[in-house]
């Protein structure tokens, strides 16, 4: 059997990475591409080279047109996992839109319904809208009406639209009251999660489109890199440190037991 042991870190999810003896084949989990790998994730993220020096907004617009999931949480996760993305800023939103419109346009409801060209309007929208710093300035997160915009595409909302205007208007109060009520301080990474766990939500009860979305809890690694302090305990992600629970109990003598 080869011999293996641990070194490194993947640069997506942050595990240790197994060293092989030697390289083996293996697909890039953003361009898709396959090369030689030799140290790789025991989740099974690999990043090729070319990916890992782009900048995050080109391997994010890439991803989303070429991926097939169904999943916009799965989705996020791979991106925020980016080694070149900053801990906070606009590429969130991005991110946030990208995922929720390329789950959609994957999904049974959207193979035939949902184009690139939808998911490309809906990253330009997003771009007016998300701008740096504007979750303080404005109070608005980018988050917020990136996911609007997927709405707004969606219903073929237009300015003095009636309905398809009230119920985009809907999903981005939901989605931002879900954001606001753990802000303090804002994290972006944070508000990708809870708004598209609105989002997809909301589609289901709204229009009975049922979108996969991971049960299983979602602990952030990324607190230690937080500019302005994560807020731990108050945020839903938080990896909380491991208890000793026997840390305070009575500790009674030993006595040996003899024969």
């Amino acid at each position: 059997m080869p011999r293996e042991h641990m070194s490194k870190e993947c640069a997506i999810c942050g595990s240790a990475l197994i060293q092989r003896t030697q390289p083996e084949q293996a697909k890039c989990s953003y361009c898709g591409k396959q090369g030689e790998e030799q140290f790789l994730c025991p989740k099974g993220h690999v990043l090729c080279q070319e990916c890992r020096n782009k900048d995050a907004m080109s391997v994010i617009t890439g991803l989303v047109r070429a991926t097939t999931a169904t999943d916009p949480g799965d989705l996020a996760e791979l991106m925020m996992g980016l080694p070149n993305l900053p801990m906070l800023g606009c590429e969130h939103a991005f991110i946030a839109a990208g995922s929720f419109m390329a789950a959609l346009r994957n999904s049974p409801y959207g193979r035939e319904k949902i184009t690139n060209e939808d998911l490309q309007e809906v990253l330009d929208r997003t771009a007016k809208q998300a701008v740096n710093g504007h979750c303080a300035l404005t109070g608005v997160c980018g988050v917020a009406p990136a996911l609007g915009a997927c709405v707004s595409v969606f219903l073929g909302a237009r300015w003095g639209s009636d309905t398809e205007q009230k119920i985009t208007m809907e999903a981005v109060l939901r989605v931002m009251q879900a954001i606001a009520n753990m802000t303090g301080p804002a994290c972006c990474k944070a508000s990708v999660r809870t708004g598209l766990r609105e989002t997809v939500a909301f589609f289901s009860e709204r229009f009975g489109i049922l979108l996969p979305f991971s049960e299983t809890p979602v602990v952030c690694n990324r607190s230690a890199l937080h500019p302005h302090g994560c807020a731990e305990d108050r945020c839903p992600y938080y990896q909380k440190p491991a208890a000793d629970i026997f840390a305070d109990s009575i500790h009674l003598p030993i006595t040996a037991c003899r024969s």
